[in-house]
């Protein structure tokens, strides 16, 4: 299946069975001309930069003779898939085979029976890992494959040779060779349903997306409902949603009310009232009452289908930890290969067995498991995104899950992050000669073309009680304040002491308006903390975290901040441009991570290795995120659960690294050496395939295992 978009290219591609597959498509693309591939093998897709339609078959075309296939269409398929019809055909031959071994039945030990039983395994074997072989040394990448053939075809080819000679009672390997294919066919079943099973948290996200919208239909004093897919809903279509339904777009409410469950983005399971001007989600469900909403995101453009693609495009970045399996699967193949060359040349050298030579080599070639190293990284990944995407927690690569793992320093904004950002207005004093109302109507005015906190809660607290006025040359200065020119040509200033510190002689009030140089109002301000905030601060500090708040608010206002949430050590009054330049000095120290959630926060949040944003931050700050939180009201208390999941899934990548590495350390000297004796190349086969099974599973435990801090 193609799916693009502006930035890039989506392919469904079958026949990747290891990361030298992947690593093979991806160089032979690169050599292609094609910018930006990324190859998953695990999830079965390649990625691409944008590119026009006679680029894309030219690419689906190039995959397509290295011995892949793009698919047409990714839908559910019913019955038994290709995969399991191989299987169970070679299974069915294999098994007289092997039952030789049992039974003394005379037929059984037949060689023709054998050359009967075995061939159509081998041709099996040699069609569907053969091409894909041939495709990987094209593209000077050899993958597991090419060890598989070589084993097989070697066992089966010998076995032909001595029966032909007349030499059949010194020794055939026919099972052998159907073993090797069996055995290894089942071990890519069973990886395929495991691997399938760590991807299920974007299968899960997809089945919320509904397939049919209601929409209400207007013919002059008329109406009715008119189902239709949902893809066909159009922008500022009205769509009648009832108790039980889920929601197909995003939109605002425009008529009625009742609960909606927001439990898949916000991981909160209590619904929340929703009624006429308030948001809702795509994917989110109506657990109670009944409204309409007029669109305002479909298809690809609605909170769910960023949060799916978000999670698909976090797959393609690679943590640094997985360089190291991927530069050894792309030296083991030829590597593997000549220790099986030698380990035949050394036996028939020291022994003159030639069967013994053979068994030992074809042993070194099957016991090899490359597949398990490349399967190490992607497969916790995909994991651990998951079950960070289920929780409310958006990583943007799996090269993030790494760096917050690693993360000794978490910097955070105070206004809007670790306060609520919903200011209280304490005290509003006019200075005489200056008439409150139209103070009032000015800081209303000013604040109207502010994104920051304060400004929405003046703007709130002011907005029943004052006028808008038309203001020019608006300028906003980042950390200090904003100014304007009147429709009476006045200068208008308002901001913190700082901003207007040549007017004013102290800094005893949170925000000052200067009208032409003269001092009109003041304004004193006072912020909460937001709920989790301190919990979230404990929680980091017994991680071994050192926690930092960085902000442009007042020294007292800071500290006070800090005491009440457990914060170690405090910068204050800081503007934008300092703050990144702390953050530059702390992430040259250490790994450093940002919390933020405004616009003067993203500088900073992209400085530093880790940014992170809150589900209310500005678009410009989530952009510059790494991470973003969507658990209105909670997310604070995600920060801490993301850390944790992060240093789990790296526990677990380096166990499944080290299982890799450990296992082939161990088996080919084992097999190298003869210790598996006359069966070597079974047990082999069967120990490779169950390799990857170890790795597999060990990152399934990471859906539900404990978060240890």
């Amino acid at each position: 299946m193609v799916d693009q978009d502006d930035k890039k290219v989506r392919l469904d591609v079958e026949g990747m069975t290891c990361a030298n597959c992947a690593a093979g498509i991806t160089r032979h693309l690169s050599n292609k001309g094609f910018s930006d591939v990324s190859t998953n093998f695990a999830t079965g897709e390649v990625v691409f930069g944008a590119a026009k339609q006679e680029q894309i078959n030219v690419a689906i075309k190039e995959i397509n003779s290295l011995g892949y296939h793009v698919l047409d269409k990714k839908e559910p398929k019913k019955g038994l898939s290709m995969l399991e019809i191989k299987f169970y055909v070679s299974l069915l031959f294999t098994l007289p085979l092997l039952a030789h071994m049992v039974f003394s039945a005379p037929f059984l030990h037949d060689p023709f029976v054998q050359l009967f039983l075995s061939t159509p395994v081998f041709i099996i074997g040699f069609l569907h890992f053969g091409k894909s072989a041939l495709g990987s040394i094209r593209s000077g990448l050899a993958n597991m494959d090419v060890l598989i053939v070589i084993g097989s075809s070697s066992a089966y080819l010998y076995s032909i040779i001595q029966l032909l000679s007349g030499h059949a009672h010194e020794g055939i390997f026919f099972e052998t060779s159907a073993a090797i294919v069996t055995f290894v066919l089942l071990g890519n079943l069973i990886e395929h349903i495991s691997v399938k099973r760590t991807t299920s948290a974007i299968e899960d996200l997809t089945r919320l997306q509904p397939d049919q919208a209601n929409i209400v239909v207007k013919h002059g004093d008329h109406e009715h409902i008119e189902t239709i897919p949902a893809s066909s809903v159009r922008l500022d279509d009205i769509v009648q949603v009832n108790t039980g339904d889920r929601l197909p777009v995003d939109g605002i409410v425009v008529y009625g009310n009742g609960s909606v469950d927001e439990s898949m983005l916000s991981g909160e399971p209590v619904p929340v009232p929703r009624e006429s001007g308030d948001a809702v989600r795509s994917g989110t469900i109506v657990t109670n009452g009944s409204f309409r909403v007029k669109t305002t995101g479909t298809g690809s453009n609605t909170t769910l289908a960023r949060i799916i693609e978000m999670v698909k495009s976090a797959q393609e970045k690679k943590p640094q930890i997985q360089k190291i399996g991927d530069k050894v699967s792309s030296i083991f193949v030829p590597v593997v290969l000549g220790i099986a060359a030698i380990t035949f040349i050394a036996w028939l050298a020291i022994d003159g067995d030639l069967k013994k030579s053979l068994m030992n080599s074809i042993a070194v070639l099957v016991i090899s498991c490359p597949c398990a190293m490349g399967l190490a990284t992607p497969t916790a990944v995909m994991v651990g995104l998951g079950r960070a995407a289920k929780k409310g927690i958006l990583i943007k690569g799996g090269n993030t899950i790494q760096e917050l793992a690693e993360v000794k320093t978490i910097v955070v904004d105070k206004t809007g992050t670790i306060t609520s950002g919903k200011f209280q207005i304490s005290g509003m004093n006019t200075l005489p000669g200056f008439d409150s109302s139209r103070t009032n109507d000015i800081i209303y005015s000013l604040e109207k073309h502010s994104s920051h906190p304060i400004a929405q809660s003046l703007r709130e607290h002011l907005e029943s009680r004052s006028a808008y006025l038309e203001l020019n040359n608006i300028i906003e200065k980042k950390g200090f304040g904003i100014e304007a020119t009147d429709p009476d040509g006045k200068v208008l200033r308002f901001g913190s002491y700082r901003y207007v510190r040549d007017i004013v002689s102290s800094d005893d009030h949170s925000l000052y308006l200067v009208i032409d140089n003269q001092l009109a109002a003041t304004i004193d301000i006072i912020d909460t903390i937001r709920d989790g905030a301190a919990q979230m601060i404990s929680e980091l500090n017994k991680a071994g975290i050192e926690t930092i708040l960085l902000s442009g608010d007042k020294a007292r206002n800071c500290e006070k901040v800090a005491k009440e949430t457990g914060i170690k050590k405090v910068y204050s009054e800081k503007l934008p441009e300092e703050k990144l330049k702390i953050i530059e000095e702390l992430s040259a120290k250490n790994l450093t991570a940002m919390v933020g959630d405004g616009i003067n926060d993203a500088p900073a949040l992209s400085r530093a290795q880790v940014g992170i944003s809150l589900s209310d931050a500005s678009d410009i700050a989530m952009n510059a995120s790494q991470l973003i939180m969507l658990r209105n009201g909670n997310e604070l208390l995600n920060i801490s659960e993301a850390l944790l999941i992060s240093r789990k899934t790296l526990k677990t990548i380096r166990q499944n690294l080290f299982w890799a590495f450990i296992y082939n350390v161990v088996a080919i000297p084992v097999a190298a050496f003869g210790f598996l004796n006359v069966y070597g190349p079974l047990i082999g086969a069967l120990s490779m395939a169950f390799s990857d099974v170890v790795v597999i599973g060990n990152s399934l435990r990471l859906r539900s295992s404990k978060l240890d801090s």
